[in-house]
């Protein structure tokens, strides 16, 4: 699975990585159907830190379409509302 994070790049996950960053992205869609704020960021910025120490980033010269787009830290709810889908920002 190859994952955008805006402003950051791609990264490739293998299916470890993928199950690890499923859970949190289960997390990051809890506190958004809350409307809990400070719970979202939080699971953002894990969501995204996983990601990045997870994943084999992808160069920038490198064009691949993305399986998922992640915002980037500091994202609201309100911003990140757009990419949310009921399956969360990662597609199962």
């Amino acid at each position: 699975m190859i994952v955008r994070i805006l402003g950051e790049g791609q990264y490739r996950l293998d299916d470890a990585a993928f199950a690890a960053v499923s859970e949190i992205d289960d997390r990051v869609q809890a506190a958004a159907e809350a409307d809990d704020e400070a719970g979202f960021a939080s699971a953002l910025t894990e969501l995204v830190d996983a990601v990045i120490a997870k994943g084999s980033p992808l160069s920038a010269d490198e064009l691949h379409a993305s399986d998922a787009i992640v915002p980037g830290h500091g994202t609201t709810l309100a911003e990140a509302r757009e990419l949310l889908s009921s399956e969360g920002l990662i597609p199962n």
